[in-house]
């Protein structure tokens, strides 16, 4: 058996962990929210894993992701 579709599982499981952690702390915590901006590049992120067997397309999604993040931390340091 290719371990490849194992180590994708895992990652995706242990993303989801995350995700599910993060949005507890984030309820537990008022007056922190995720920005649209925030959410975008997250599910940008998820989707080049999961897409990740067409090295293009899954590494172009990753890029956007990682680009929008970066968007959403320059306006954070703005104030805007």
């Amino acid at each position: 058996m290719d371990t490849s579709p194992v180590y994708l599982f895992i990652s995706i499981l242990v993303l989801a962990i995350i995700a599910v952690l993060m949005i507890f702390v984030i309820k537990s915590k008022p007056g922190t929210q995720l920005s649209k901006l925030t959410a975008l590049a997250f599910a940008f992120i998820i989707a080049g894993i999961i897409f990740g067997e067409d090295r293009l397309l899954g590494y172009s999604l990753i890029a956007i992701g990682v680009i929008l993040a970066l968007l959403d931390i320059y306006y954070k340091m703005a104030g805007r």
